[in-house]
């Protein structure tokens, strides 16, 4: 368990499941992630408590400190041992939980993690480009916007830009 100051991440648990299916299933919210489709049970059920160990993925669960109740997730997601990187992805579930810190200190819980048990010297995330929040989020993480791919999605009758960012570990950047 990753212990913070307000929040703690540790292992999804089966009585999450219901809430993080409610997430999937949020209109509102599928814009920050990809066009909205109704979530299906069964792909809902295999992508959070797959059935076999998948050594190129953790997840972990966002819970306030002394509240049983999720409020967010961290993915981590394609861990290359060879290569040392990964890609990451957050999310606060409700709206009421966003823009209260939670985001920030998950992060901050994270990517010690991700250098010092993992061993990543990168991590790597996509952004659309109409989620400021995120952005802002990341880059003052010290994510570093290393691309754009125009035009790659279309959201509610507009195309969006995928903003790829990245951060490498400050011990092993090259000159």
């Amino acid at each position: 368990m990753l212990t913070g100051e307000h929040i703690y991440l540790g292992p999804l648990l089966p009585q999450d499941f219901n809430t993080l299916m409610e997430w999937a299933d949020d209109i509102e919210a599928a814009h920050y992630n990809e066009t909205y489709r109704p979530a299906l049970w069964k792909q809902q059920e295999e992508l959070w408590f797959p059935r076999s160990h998948d050594p190129s993925r953790v997840l972990f669960a966002v819970r306030r400190t002394l509240e049983p109740q999720i409020i967010g997730y961290v993915q981590i997601w394609n861990i290359d041992p060879v290569h040392h990187s990964a890609l990451l992805g957050l999310r606060i579930g409700s709206t009421e939980d966003r823009n209260r810190g939670y985001g920030r200190e998950a992060l901050r819980l994270t990517i010690p993690y991700l250098w010092n048990q993992l061993h990543l010297s990168r991590i790597g995330l996509s952004v659309f480009s109409s989620n400021a929040a995120a952005l802002h989020l990341y880059e003052k993480a010290g994510f570093v916007r290393e691309g754009q791919l125009r035009q790659a999605v279309f959201i509610n009758g507009h195309w969006l830009d995928i903003i790829l960012m990245g951060l490498l570990h400050p011990s092993r950047e090259l000159p």
